[in-house]
């Protein structure tokens, strides 16, 4: 794997682990909280109090349960192996920017140039798919013009 695939997809990675640990403090600080609400006289106050515990553990297990999805994801994304098309695990260069199709984690930054990290299944991820170098493609009325794959 180049230099710059392999940083790219640690950032990626790095990126999920954050997205879980987050995700996890949540659920841990949820349940926390649900132990430590006492009964009062005021029964609806203690239902209430435990449902919003609930609640917010609900919201940090589904955001725990997409972290792991991304996480699949990744291990499926090739690190090695040069090809002539775009397809998961590409780095593309344009005219317009530069992606690196794996998941979408947003903007990265290697030796300081931007990347955009974008799901293979994401619009611009769908338009670049299967193309080769000075191939072009449309999207939301810009021109794209494929310069590099790596």
């Amino acid at each position: 794997m180049s230099k710059l695939k392999e940083a790219l997809y640690q950032q990626c990675i790095d990126y999920v682990q954050m997205r879980m640990a987050a995700a996890q403090q949540g659920i841990d600080e949820a349940q926390q909280a649900a132990k430590d609400d006492t009964k009062s006289s005021a029964g609806d106050k203690y239902e209430t109090g435990r449902e919003m515990a609930q609640q917010e553990t609900n919201r940090n297990m589904a955001q725990l349960t997409e972290a792991n999805k991304l996480k699949i994801a990744l291990n499926s994304i090739p690190t090695s192996g040069v090809t002539h098309w775009v397809e998961n695990g590409s780095v593309v260069k344009t005219n317009n920017g530069n992606f690196y199709l794996a998941i979408s984690a947003g903007l990265l930054t290697v030796s300081g140039d931007n990347y955009f990290a974008i799901s293979p299944a994401s619009p611009i991820g769908l338009k670049m798919k299967g193309l080769q170098v000075n191939d072009e493609f449309n999207l939301n009325g810009k021109l794209y013009k494929v310069e590099s794959i790596l």
